[in-house]
C-alpha cells in the first residue's frame, strides 16, 4: 500500500501548507519574565501606558525657540535657562516667551511656547545671549506628544515574534512580564539503514546523521523545541513505531524514505496509518519528493482506525516527509516545514518573502523544476551581486555552509545572463 501520486508546482504546495498553518493552533500559553520572553510569539495585545513620546521631546542639543523669532537672521534671544533630560531642574523654565531661548538637550521636554529647536551648530552663546544663524519651522527636531502612540493604543499585536525591537517597546510602556507562547514540539525522525549516531564507530559505507541536528537549529529558529528520535531503520515495524512516537509532538519531520526506492518505506507505513496526503512531491529543485499530510489521531493519542467505531475525538497531526540528502532536508524545511511551525508557536502568518540582485555570472540549466540553489550574495551598500556556488548537489554540506542565500531560477528559464535581475532568498 503506498500514497497516491501528487506532484505539484512550487507555488501550489506552498499555498497548500500556508492554508492549512491557518487551520492549526498555538499550544496554551504562559507568562515570561522580559528577557526570557525574548524570541517567543506574544499571546497578548501590549497597550501604551501613556502616551509616547509623554511630553514634546527635543531631537537636537540646541535651543528650544520659537519659530517667528528666526524671521530676521541673525537673530539673538536672550537665554532664559537650561533643560536636560531626566528630572526637571527647578530652575528649569517651563513657559518660553517671544525673544527668548532655552538651553535644551536632547530627548528632554521642550518648555510651553516654544515650537522648534535650533541645533547647536548654527548658534552661538555670548553674554547671556544667543546669535542663531539659521531659521526653522515649526516642529522642526522636536517629537510631538504621542507622534509614536497615544494611552491605551496597540503597540505589540497577539502573534508578533519578540525581536530587540519588540522587547524594548514592551520594557517602555512598563511591561516587566509577558504572556507568551509555549513552544511547540517538533519531533525529527531521521530513516534509513545507512544512518548512525554522530558518535558511533562507522563503516565505510555508512552516514553520520546531520539532518536531525540541522532541523534542531531551524526548528529553534522558527519558535519550536525539537525533539529527535532515535535513528529509523528500514524495517516497517520499527519505523511504524517511531512515527506513532513522532506523531504524539505538535508536528512530526522525518527525513529520507520518501523517494521511490525499494526500501523508502515512509509513505507506506504513513497509507497504512491512513495518513491523508496532501502532496507527494513539488517540482523543484533540490527537494522534489517532499512529502506534507496529516494523521487523524483519536483521543488516546493513537492513529484512528477506518472502520472502528467513531472516537470520542479526533485530532490530527500533521507531517512532512522531507529528502534524506542534507541539503534537500535544509531548503524544504525553509519552503515548507517553516510556516506550519510558525503557526504553531502563534505568529500571524507571514509570506516568504524574496529579494532581488543582479547575477554575476551567468546561468545555463534545463527546464521544468524551480530551482532554490546555494549561492554567494555579495556587494556593498546599493551594488548588490550574487552568482551559484560550485557543488556537487543535494549532498554537498559544504556548499550550502559556504552560501550565505538561495538563488530562485524560475523553471522555463535555461539561460539567464550575467548582470540580470534575479531573485534570492537570504539565510
Amino acid at each position: 500500500m503506498t500514497a497516491p501520486s501528487l506532484v505539484l508546482s512550487f507555488e501550489d504546495a506552498r499555498h497548500v501548507v500556508e492554508d492549512r498553518a491557518l487551520q492549526v493552533a498555538p499550544r496554551e500559553q504562559e507568562l515570561a519574565d522580559l528577557l526570557h520572553a525574548a524570541g517567543r510569539v506574544l499571546a497578548e495585545p501590549v497597550s501604551a501606558d501613556r502616551d509616547i513620546p509623554p511630553f514634546p521631546r527635543s531631537t537636537r542639543d540646541g535651543y528650544a525657540v520659537r519659530a517667528e523669532d528666526l524671521k530676521n537672521l541673525p537673530a539673538q534671544l536672550k537665554v532664559i535657562g537650561e533643560i536636560k533630560a531626566g528630572p526637571l531642574l527647578a530652575t528649569a523654565p517651563s513657559t518660553l516667551n517671544s525673544g527668548e531661548a532655552v538651553s535644551i538637550m536632547t530627548g528632554a521636554p521642550v518648555p510651553h511656547g516654544a515650537d522648534a529647536v535650533v541645533m547647536i551648530e548654527y548658534t552661538s552663546l555670548r553674554n547671556g545671549r544667543v546669535e542663531i544663524s539659521k531659521a526653522v519651522s515649526p516642529g522642526e527636531n522636536i517629537v510631538a506628544q504621542g507622534a509614536e502612540a497615544r494611552r491605551a493604543s496597540l503597540v505589540l499585536d497577539r502573534g508578533t515574534r519578540l525581536n530587540e525591537s519588540a522587547i524594548a517597546l514592551a520594557a517602555s510602556v512598563g511591561k516587566s512580564r509577558l504572556q507568551v507562547f509555549v513552544r511547540p514540539r517538533i519531533a525529527v525522525l531521521t530513516t534509513g539503514d545507512e544512518i548512525v549516531d554522530v558518535d558511533a564507530e562507522i563503516g565505510p559505507t555508512q552516514i553520520r546523521n546531520s539532518n536531525s541536528y540541522s532541523l534542531a537549529v531551524q526548528i529553534q529558529e522558527a519558535g519550536g523545541e525539537p525533539v529527535l528520535l532515535p535513528i529509523a531503520p528500514d524495517e516497517p515495524r520499527r519505523l511504524r513505531e517511531l512515527i506513532e512516537q513522532g506523531l504524539q509532538s505538535d508536528l512530526l519531520l522525518m527525513t529520507g524514505g520518501v523517494s521511490m526506492g525499494r526500501y523508502d518505506l515512509v509513505e507506506q507505513v504513513l497509507a497504512e496509518l491512513q495518513a491523508e496526503f496532501f502532496f507527494t512531491g513539488a517540482k523543484i529543485q533540490p527537494g522534489k519528493p517532499v512529502v506534507f499530510g496529516r494523521v487523524n489521531l483519536c483521543g488516546s493519542g493513537r492513529p484512528a482506525r477506518s472502520g472502528a467505531s467513531a472516537p470520542l475525538e479526533i485530532s490530527h497531526k500533521y507531517f512532512f516527509g522531507l529528502p534524506g540528502n542534507p541539503v534537500s532536508t535544509m531548503v524544504t524545511f525553509e519552503l515548507f516545514a517553516r510556516p506550519m511551525i510558525e503557526a504553531l508557536a502563534g505568529m500571524s502568518p507571514r509570506p516568504l518573502v524574496f529579494l532581488h540582485s543582479r547575477l554575476k555570472s551567468e546561468i545555463r540549466i534545463r527546464t521544468g523544476l524551480k530551482r532554490f540553489l546555494p549561492g554567494i550574495l555579495s556587494g556593498q551598500y546599493e551594488n548588490s551581486h550574487v552568482e551559484l556556488i560550485p557543488w556537487q548537489g543535494s549532498g554537498d554540506i559544504a556548499a550550502r555552509s559556504r552560501s550565505n542565500c538561495l538563488v530562485v531560477i524560475p523553471p522555463d528559464r535555461e539561460h539567464i545572463l550575467a548582470g540580470e535581475w534575479i531573485a534570492v532568498i537570504p539565510r
